[in-house]
């Protein structure tokens, strides 16, 4: 570059901005606009070197344009867009005496001035008589077109059409303003294919390519390929739009059934949009489109021949990027001038474009001009935040007229060679250094490819490992939530149990086996945890009167359709637990074993990182519990009175005879006293013979054919048997010697107390049907209670399964209700005689024991 930039400042205003909106703007000649994003817009004479009048709005001011006879001064408001007369107010400013408290004469603004009433106006274009306005609203973007008046003295401005275009999510920047400020601004030009209207190419207009700012001519092959064929007949002019979010938009403003499209996404706040004429041909004609976003994002936009393949001219887009941020731009015939905030910059648009469009922009033509758009010049000029459009001098010269954020308005004037100087040749050295970065940058690019590969594969996964997370959810919610589906059906996921004991240190422990059957067709892979809540439904006496719930975890993975998982679990030691116990299995998935800690950190609610799904809830009743003696061990028992000890047991044998003499030395003599029985509890149930049958001994008829023909003490054995080795709800109890063939079971309850259950087969009366009665004794009440809840429940099962009744079976179970009925008519006499006047508390004490054990010792008949 030949020389130095040359600054002049041309006045200082005394403010401090970092907006947006700044923007430098000349109006009616040598007037100059200014406007700062606040209420005021300060007008400066170029002429006269000084500042003629500051005017005040009633609101922020986001953008103004002039009108086509240089007579109105169109400003865009919060409220919406004022129109003044900016000739008229000067003249008064020049013909009223000055106020000696300011030396700039204040113009207040009124809103009589208000001629579109238009809430959030952001942007403006003046197009023939039509003045377009752009404005964001809640949901989309909002283009509205105006007619203006005829007449400057009519203030009815109807509104033709309106245009709107859905919001997508803002780009992150940094230039955001605060709570209540403007944000960046939009936008607008108008370009129009350049056989509409002729044009000067004279370097003292304001710019080769437009007929006024803002406006246009553009190549029409070029206008053709962007806009179309439809758009270049009707001679439509095209309204362009550059976004905060990104999106280059056109709209021909002419052509029915217009609407705004899409052009291209920056993918960062649009900062300038411009025309530019690139390559010496037809003058005025522009051959480019230039966009530049706000991160230094530079889009190009040329006419392409097709190359090798003949496809004819097309659109060519080329990106590139310059070292941002970019705060303000113009552009002239050959370069594009930023400001980054810390610099001036100038990027030459014509580098590899050289020559007439039919020529063709070929690959090494783009290469080179990509190379350009990596190399800018600075002009060593710093804190500009507006500039205004570029002019010429008498010596050619050019000049810019920029704003800086200290509020300083500058002149900065070009030398003439630079050009010259950056079109010359470059040194070898410097081209093979050029080629140097080329294949660095390629080799970058391949590394960043290749991340990007990896990235997007792990995603891939990720995203196939949730869908079949989110399918197992469905199908599981699925199965909990269907009305239409039985009440008994199983989930296909689900789980079950056996309960078995063991002795370990001399101490015996019931253990939990539970197995999860996958039944789906679905793969649980990692990340999943078989959850199970242990909760004892009553307390112990041990537990100090509180209940309190045991979790279980077992994470796994690679769980196929069709397979199980087999987990163990201690469920209780002897004497330390009550029953029954509840046994909740559940499904959880944490996120964080597939995104990571730090990914799930970063989402939107970091605590719900897990699902959890329930399976379903097993319940570990009393005859679970039970330690069932074998029949060898009963026989003995019978026929000796002596304890079976065995060799773990003989310790603690031996102390319990030596403290058994102990006592009973004290009641005289060296011999122990005679022990004395334990009182005994007992409850019974009695079930149909019938029913049995039809629904206990169905199991075994397809395997037996005389399984239907058993004698009655085999019901009485089967029902032991099923009573002992199978439960409702999915828990079994584990195998504890061989089948049972007696109709007199003996076992240990889970607090080491004895327990005999005994069926036979009762007859309560000539019209009451067979039925089998189940009786369960022990010392312990707890057991008995529980024991008997048990039963019930297993009943209560078989009942839910029972088949449909036949008509003898409901004539039995009528028969059987009316002593039933007689029975507690009795006992409801008996109980209000209890509570009769004049009976003591313990003549009612006796009397409601001895009810209720008649209750117990005269059940009622489940058929």
């Amino acid at each position: 570059m030949e020389g130095r930039c040359a600054v002049e400042t041309l006045a200082e205003f005394g403010f401090s901005t970092t907006s947006c909106t700044t923007k430098v703007k000349s109006c009616f000649g040598t007037d100059v606009c200014i406007c700062t994003g606040s209420e005021e817009v300060y007008v400066f004479n170029t002429q006269e070197r000084k500042p003629t009048a500051v005017l005040q709005f009633p609101g922020p001011v986001s953008d103004l344009v002039e009108s086509r006879d240089k007579q109105l001064l169109y400003v865009a408001c919060r409220s919406g867009v004022y129109c003044v007369s900016l000739p008229f107010l000067l003249s008064r400013v020049q013909s009223s005496p000055p106020d000696a408290s300011s030396s700039l004469a204040q113009l207040k603004i009124s809103s009589e001035c208000l001629v579109v009433e238009e809430e959030g106006v952001s942007c403006l274009l003046l197009v023939g008589s039509a003045l377009l306005n752009l404005s964001q609203t809640d949901s989309s973007w909002l283009l509205t077109v105006y007619k203006t008046p005829a007449q400057s003295g009519s203030s009815s401005y109807e509104m033709l059409n309106s245009f709107r275009l859905p919001l997508i999510s803002a780009v992150a920047h940094d230039s955001t303003e605060g709570k209540g400020g403007l944000g960046r601004r939009p936008v607008l030009i108008c370009v129009q294919s350049g056989d509409t209207t002729p044009t000067s190419s004279s370097c003292t207009s304001s710019s080769e390519a437009n007929v006024t700012e803002g406006h246009f001519h553009m190549e029409p092959v070029l206008f053709k390929l962007l806009f179309g064929i439809d758009t270049a007949l009707a001679k439509s002019p095209v309204i362009l739009c550059g976004l905060p979010d990104g999106r280059l938009c056109f709209l021909p403003l002419r052509l029915p059934g217009s609407r705004l499209r899409v052009l291209h996404s920056l993918e960062q706040p649009v900062v300038f949009v411009r025309a530019s004429v690139v390559m010496e041909t037809d003058a005025g004609h522009a051959q480019c489109l230039v966009a530049v976003g706000e991160q230094g994002r530079v889009l190009l936009i040329k006419a392409d021949e097709g190359g090798k393949e003949g496809r004819g001219l097309t659109a060519g887009f080329t990106e590139g990027c310059v070292p941002g941020p970019v705060v303000c731009a113009c552009v002239d015939k050959h370069c594009l001038y930023y400001s980054t905030g810390s610099d001036l910059l100038a990027l030459e648009l014509s580098e590899g474009s050289s020559g007439r469009v039919e020529q063709g922009w070929d690959q090494e033509a783009s290469s080179k001009t990509v190379a350009a758009l990596q190399s800018p010049t600075s002009l060593n000029v710093c804190r500009v935040i507006a500039l205004a459009e570029r002019t010429c001098n008498s010596a050619g010269e050019i000049q810019l007229l920029g704003l800086s954020c200290r509020g300083r308005l500058q002149r900065i004037t070009s030398p003439v060679g630079r050009h010259d100087a950056r079109s010359s040749k470059l040194p070898s050295a410097q081209v093979g250094r050029g080629v140097r970065d080329l294949l660095s940058a390629i080799g970058d690019v391949c590394k960043r490819e290749s991340l990007l590969k990896t990235d997007i594969k792990s995603k891939n996964q990720t995203l196939r490992h949730l869908n079949h997370v989110l399918n197992i959810s469905f199908l599981l919610a699925a199965s909990t939530n269907s009305a239409q589906q039985p009440p008994i059906q199983e989930k296909p996921i689900r789980c079950h149990a056996v309960t078995t004991w063991s002795r370990l240190l001399q101490k015996d422990s019931l253990n939990l086996t539970c197995v999860l059957d996958n039944g789906s067709s679905y793969i649980l892979e990692r990340g999943w945890t078989l959850n199970i809540t242990v909760f004892p439904l009553s307390c112990s006496a041990s537990a100090g009167g509180e209940s309190s719930s045991t979790n279980f975890s077992f994470p796994f993975c690679n769980l196929h359709p069709g397979e199980k998982l087999e987990v163990s679990l201690p469920l209780s030691a002897t004497g330390d637990t009550s029953f029954p116990v509840t046994v909740s299995c559940s499904l959880i998935f944490s996120l964080a074993s597939l995104l990571g800690e730090e990914e799930v950190a970063k989402l939107p609610d970091a605590q719900i990182s897990c699902i959890s799904l329930p399976l379903n809830t097993l319940t570990v009743d009393w005859l679970h519990a039970l330690q069932v003696n074998s029949p060898t061990a009963t026989h003995k028992n019978a026929t000796s009175q002596s304890y079976d000890i065995t060799t773990t047991d003989t310790i603690q044998a031996f102390l319990n005879s030596r403290q058994m003499r102990r006592s009973g030395r004290g009641d005289g003599g060296g011999e122990s006293a005679p022990n004395p029985e334990k009182e005994q509890y007992s409850t019974s149930v009695r079930v149909s013979s019938e029913f049995l049958k039809d629904t206990l001994m169905l199991k075994t008829s397809d395997l037996d054919p005389q399984g239907a023909k058993l004698a009655p003490e085999n019901v009485c054995f089967s029902l032991l048997d099923w009573l002992l080795s199978e439960g409702p709800g999915g828990v079994k109890s584990g195998k504890q010697g061989d089948k049972i063939n007696s109709s007199v079971v003996h076992a240990r309850d889970p607090n080491g107390h004895t327990v005999k259950l005994t069926a036979k087969e009762v007859y309560a009366g000539e019209e009451s049907p067979a039925a089998v009665e189940v009786q369960v004794e022990s010392s312990s009440m707890a057991a008995v209670c529980g024991l008997h809840h048990a039963v019930l429940r297993r009943v209560q099962t078989l009942l839910q399964r029972a088949p449909e009744k036949s008509a003898s079976l409901k004539t039995m179970q009528g028969l059987g209700l009316r002593p039933a009925l007689q029975q507690a008519e009795i006992q409801q006499s008996r109980i209000s005689g209890a509570f009769g006047v004049g009976v003591s508390a313990g003549q009612m004490t006796r009397s409601l024991l001895s009810v209720y054990r008649e209750l117990r010792e005269n059940p009622l008949l489940i058929i």
